[in-house]
Order: structure tokens, then sequence, then C-alpha cells
């Protein structure tokens, strides 16, 4: 069974076309859009560690993906006028790998470990006295002859970043002097990112064109940057380079996102449920059957943004369409 997420336009995980959207990504605080609540607190202790010439504490980023975790690691490194070294959970397989990136910092430097709750358990032993005495505690040699050794470090700062906060263990959460949510964004805010990318792009797009681009994200600045740069590409082959809201709505038309930001899995499952099981209640696996994906990637990549626009309510009998799913594809109960 191939894996939609490759295709699917409105996916929010980074693909390798999105490496250009790096040259979106706002450099310093004051360019970014949104999250007005994190950016503040973040805003006050990064002040704060600079008067005091400190490491600035621990900080943990959680939300969905896309919504600006990474770009905000790097903002913090340039803010705080240091290096910045990036790493994911997974990448990290063994204490040696995790030893080897501390040793290498320098002082107040950040480390940025992306999926940090995916992070190896015997990784995660090495990191707490890393975090709190900036000390690494190492095994060498086995058996009778294993001795341990205390390596200093440098004073760092671990920023992690997290789509499953549930998933970190107690202690490592615990020890994250800074923890902030970052929620889904408004349609006024995609439309200001919108804006401002066609500007770096030199696209010239009309304020309608850039609502209705923004109204499809998804709520997501990553898939608005992306439907940005797809809409663009039509409007210079079939119009004249300008994207009007003319031009918009066809060639998302043509790529199959609606009104609602659902692509064609989504409407496929909530007609499924609708048209084959009378709304629900349907289990996840005979869903997943009548649609022919697996349901790993129905609850992981469908279901979020479904439930959260109101198309979907999970109950403990199974999924059942609302009568917002209804209304959407005009079908009547």
């Amino acid at each position: 069974m191939f894996d939609i997420n490759q295709d699917r336009l409105i996916d929010s995980s980074l693909k390798i076309e999105d490496e250009s959207e790096v040259s979106l990504r706002p450099r310093n605080i004051s360019e970014y859009i949104g999250q007005t609540n994190a950016v503040n607190q973040l805003n006050i202790f990064i002040e704060a560690a600079k008067k005091r010439n400190e490491t600035l504490d621990h900080v943990l980023l959680y939300g969905p993906p896309g919504l600006g975790k990474t770009t905000l690691c790097h903002i913090i490194a340039s803010e705080m006028g240091v290096d910045s070294k990036v790493t994911s959970g997974p990448a990290i397989e063994r204490a040696g790998d995790l030893a080897a990136l501390l040793t290498n910092l320098k002082d107040k430097d950040i480390l940025f470990i992306d999926e940090i709750h995916r992070i190896n358990r015997n990784v995660e032993e090495v990191l707490y006295p890393a975090m709190e005495d900036y000390c690494l505690d190492i095994i060498i040699g086995k058996g009778p002859s294993a001795r341990s050794i205390r390596l200093d470090i440098p004073k760092f700062t671990l920023i992690g970043a997290t789509t499953r906060t549930g998933m970190l263990t107690s202690p490592l959460r615990d020890r994250f002097g800074v923890i902030l949510n970052l929620d889904l964004y408004s349609v006024e805010q995609l439309l200001e990112i919108v804006t401002r990318s066609a500007k770096i792009l030199d696209v010239p797009i009309n304020n309608d064109a850039a609502i209705e681009i923004a109204r499809r994200s998804r709520g997501t600045p990553r898939i608005a940057n992306r439907l940005l740069k797809r809409v663009r590409d039509y409007a210079q082959v079939i119009g004249d380079g300008k994207i009007t809201l003319k031009i918009a709505k066809e060639s998302l038309l043509v790529f199959e996102v609606d009104e609602e930001g659902l692509d064609k899995v989504d409407q496929r499952l909530l007609q499924s449920i609708i048209k084959n099981f009378a709304g629900g209640p349907v289990g996840l696996d005979t869903l997943a059957a009548s649609i022919g994906e697996d349901k790993e990637t129905i609850e992981e990549v469908c279901e979020p943004f479904l439930i959260q626009k109101g198309f979907l309510n999970r109950t403990p009998r199974g999924r059942v369409a609302t009568d917002f799913a209804y209304k959407h594809f005009n079908y009547k109960r």
C-alpha cells in the first residue's frame, strides 16, 4: 500500500520541495507572524537571559507539524547571537552520538532536537545530567574493568520540538524550563504569511486570491506557502503570471483542494462514511478497508484536521460524520 503523504499537496510534513521554503522563513522575532503568546513569552526570556549574560533555559515547543517550530529555533539562535545545531530524535541512535554533538557545542549554543519524543531511552538517560548539570556520565569498558567518567560540557540550551507531547516521558518533560504550545493559525494570520511570501517570491497577487489560499491552508503556514507556489505555477502557465481570485480558484480545483482545505483522500473518507455506512458509527478497520488506506494513515494524517474542523467525530463505537460534513457535500440525513 503506497504512502499517501508523498502525494498529498496539503500534507503538513516537510517535503524536498519545501527546502526553498527556508528563504521564506522569518529571520528575527519581529518578522514572525502569529503565535502571539508564545512569541511574547520567548521575547521576555531571551531579553532576560541577554541582560544577565546567561544561557537561555531549555525550551520545549509542541504542536502540529508545519507551524514553525524549527523556524522559532533559528530565530532564538539569531536573537541570542549564538550558533545552533539541528538534529532529530531518531537520528541520535547511541549515547556516543549525543556526546559528540554536545562536546562540539560552544557556551550558550543551541541544540535543536526535532521529534524529541522518538529519542532512544538510553540516549535520554544521558541527556538528563547534560540538561541539569551540564556534564556527561560516560561508561568506558565492559565487565569488571568498566568505569564511569564525568565529562564537563559547555552550558548550552536544548530546544525540543514534538508533535506528541503525551509521548514524552515525565522526567524529560520536567527538565524543560519553558514549555510553549503552538496553535493552528487563523485565516487572518495566514493571509499575512501568504502576502509576505508572495512579495519574497515576487509574485503579483490580489487580496481576494490571498484570502482564498489562506482559507484552504488547514491553519498551517507550510501548506499556505506550498499552495502559493503551486498556484503561482498555474498562473504563469495558464494565466499571465498574476494570481487573481479566478486563477486561485481554478488552480486549487485542478489540484483537488476544496473550499475547506479537504483533498481527495479526506473527501473519499467522509463520503464513504456517509454513503456506505449511513453516516456511522463505523470502525476504523472497516473504514480503512472501504477506502483502501491503512488505519495508521487515517488516524494520524486525515482524522486530526477533520475532527478539528468539525467534519468527523470519534465515538467508542466508531467514526461518525457530523451534520457539517453532510452540509459540505450537500447530502441529506
